[in-house]
């Protein structure tokens, strides 16, 4: 390792080294309270808010002040302080920062809640800080993740807690071998193809929007499209340590990160489900051209 790389990786340790301490303190805290959500779900879901506000606000911070890197904003304002379902494309471990960087703006980064795989829910502190936080931990088998959801939905939908409920459509990050199974696949299937995208699976969107439609206080979909470049490299994205570590990600690195959003109106959207999965495919393939508008915008630049 060069002088420059080893000074780089500790500047990167001094910065992630006390938030990754509070972390594990969040986890710990998160855990404790654990026990208490069934006699106070509404306290534990407020505290857990916060304390997750805290952890998440930090590495933000790190992101965007000490790393510099800058994310453009494209599309609807967001009404401050509303709870909506949130559907993103996944091109990289790096997304969250430009979820996360809406949801600032919108004063909901706390009331995140992320659809995450159910075997984190054996991971000490980890997945008991999740648990209690009211997030989705599903297998992506919906039937099976029947339970698992009505407890979710039941704390939005009787409860009406404040939330941005937040899926990644796709299910799976974006690489070139996916994207050309996923044109194979659509080939096979009768299926579009969008550009620069992997064909989104429908069923999870379906179920969440068909029961978030009796919560009186969700009032729309967040469509958010996640964009990067590097070198003239489209969707290339730093890695997690990169974006702890790097200066100037922006500036000298040469990143660009760009998300933009639309706000439909649940009440807009189609009733049954098989219409909620063909309007989910159009939106698909409206993302796919909004990306190739902005490669060829970067590619110009």
């Amino acid at each position: 390792m060069s002088v420059v790389g080893f000074l780089i990786a500790l500047r990167g340790i001094l910065l992630v080294l006390p938030w990754a301490l509070e972390l594990v303190l969040m986890d710990l805290t998160l855990s404790l309270l654990l026990p208490f959500s069934y006699l106070f779900p509404n306290w534990v879901y407020d505290i857990s808010s916060f304390v997750a506000f805290t952890n998440w606000n930090w590495i933000q911070c790190i992101f965007e002040v000490f790393n510099g890197g800058k994310i453009t904003m494209s599309g609807d304002v967001l009404p401050e302080g509303e709870s909506a379902i949130v559907i993103a494309n996944h091109v990289s471990w790096t997304d969250f920062y430009m979820i996360q960087a809406l949801a600032v703006r919108a004063g909901m980064l706390g009331r995140c809640r992320w659809f995450s795989k159910i075997e984190l829910r054996w991971v000490p502190l980890l997945g008991w800080g999740i648990w209690a936080m009211g997030m989705p931990m599903v297998s992506r088998k919906w039937l099976k993740d029947k339970k698992e959801l009505d407890r979710v939905f039941s704390g939005i939908v009787v409860k009406k807690w404040p939330t941005w409920l937040i899926s990644f459509s796709e299910a799976t990050r974006f690489t070139p071998k996916k994207y050309e199974d996923a044109k194979t696949w659509c080939k096979e299937n009768n299926r579009p193809v969008p550009k620069h995208l992997l064909y989104p699976r429908t069923k999870g969107f379906v179920t969440t929007v068909q029961h978030l439609r009796k919560a009186t206080h969700v009032k729309a979909v967040y469509d958010m499209t996640i964009a990067y470049e590097h070198n003239h490299k489209f969707h290339e994205a730093p890695t997690i340590w990169q974006s702890l570590s790097l200066p100037s990600l922006s500036g000298k690195e040469g990143y660009k990160f760009h998300v933009d959003v639309k706000r439909i109106p649940l009440a807009d959207l189609p009733e049954t489900d098989t219409e909620l999965a063909k309007w989910l495919e159009t939106r698909w393939m409206e993302k796919g051209e909004f990306l190739e508008a902005k490669r060829e915008e970067w590619a110009r630049s």
